[in-house]
């Protein structure tokens, strides 16, 4: 069993439930060093000091903030954790909403929440199990590394998940990130992007979808081991103009729809059929040339005979 990165206390009401908090997620991508090009020697950062160019160590460090005009306010890190909000190791639920409320947009990091012993391990059950029953996610706060997050915890299956969150004056507005946006649609090209949406849609299921770019760099570098070179070609996409939207649209539903209906499988006996076609055909030129050049060859061999016996 992993270590808790946190260990604490969900308060809801005059209930306090005893957990810690475990990573729910991992990243695969490939680590890479840094190298001088064109040697073996790799490239390390170190905490310098600008004035005096001598590397200084980490607990000598302390924290400044910037307030303009050159100055610096410096904080100890003992200063800050003095004022941490939730020291007692609270993870403190103001509110349960309806989890299909929230916008996505809000969620930062998933965590999962175990009990911390058997002895409470009823009162964590609990909260789950009324969570899971009424689709709700209790909204919480806690401090962990010197930093307040905000935070839900719901239930998904037996286990407890914590979202880490981020706060409203967090969210950009689009407005202001990405300027003007084009006004809403209607007619016969919503229609066509609905019906395509419909005749794309299926069950979420996670586990089709691989990551194949690791896959190619993890390719890349075992090639390269090896000495060999790979080049990957990929066709760029180009934009659809507004002229062959509805054409694009109707195409892109007809070949969802087969597809859903196993047309795949169709799709792939038609071009098996077609390629076969193809090469009857070319074996068929093949031979009308090859009997082409046979009757040439004896019609010029009865032309010779012509020619001896009138001499």
């Amino acid at each position: 069993m992993a270590r808790s990165i946190w260990s604490g206390y969900i308060n809801f009401g005059l209930v306090s439930v005893p957990v810690g908090l475990y990573s729910a997620t991992e990243e695969h991508e490939l680590d890479f060093h840094q190298f001088q090009r064109g040697t073996s020697d790799r490239i390390r950062y170190k905490r310098v000091n600008e004035r005096t160019g001598r590397e200084v160590d980490y607990d000598k460090i302390v924290k400044g903030h910037d307030v303009g005009g050159g100055e610096y306010v410096i904080v100890e890190r003992e200063e800050l954790e003095d004022i941490a909000p939730g020291k007692s190791r609270s993870l403190e639920i103001s509110d349960f909403v309806d989890l299909d409320e929230i916008d996505p947009i809000h969620f930062q990091k998933s965590y999962y929440l175990a009990p911390s012993d058997s002895e409470n391990a009823s009162s964590y059950a609990l909260l789950r199990d009324a969570l899971a029953k009424t689709n709700r996610a209790g909204i919480a706060t806690f401090v962990m590394r010197s930093k307040e997050y905000l935070a839900t915890i719901r239930a998904d299956g037996k286990v407890l998940v914590l979202e880490t969150m981020f706060f409203a004056d967090e969210i950009r507005d689009p407005a202001k990130e990405v300027g003007d946006l084009p006004a809403k649609t209607s007619g016969k090209q919503l229609k066509m992007a609905t019906d395509l949406i419909e005749a794309m849609s299926g069950k979420w299921r996670p586990k089709d979808y691989k990551d194949s770019y690791t896959e190619r760099v993890k390719k890349l570098v075992e090639s390269k081991r090896k000495g060999k070179e790979v080049v990957f070609t990929e066709e760029e996409p180009e934009a659809t103009s507004s002229t062959d939207l509805v054409s694009a649209l109707r195409a892109s539903v007809e070949a969802a729809r087969a597809r859903r209906a196993g047309g795949g499988a169709a799709k792939k006996t038609a071009a098996k059929k077609t390629t076969a076609k193809k090469s009857a055909a070319k074996k068929s030129a093949t031979k009308k040339t090859a009997a082409k050049k046979t009757t040439t060859k004896k019609s010029t061999t009865k032309k010779s005979t012509t020619k001896k016996k009138a001499a």
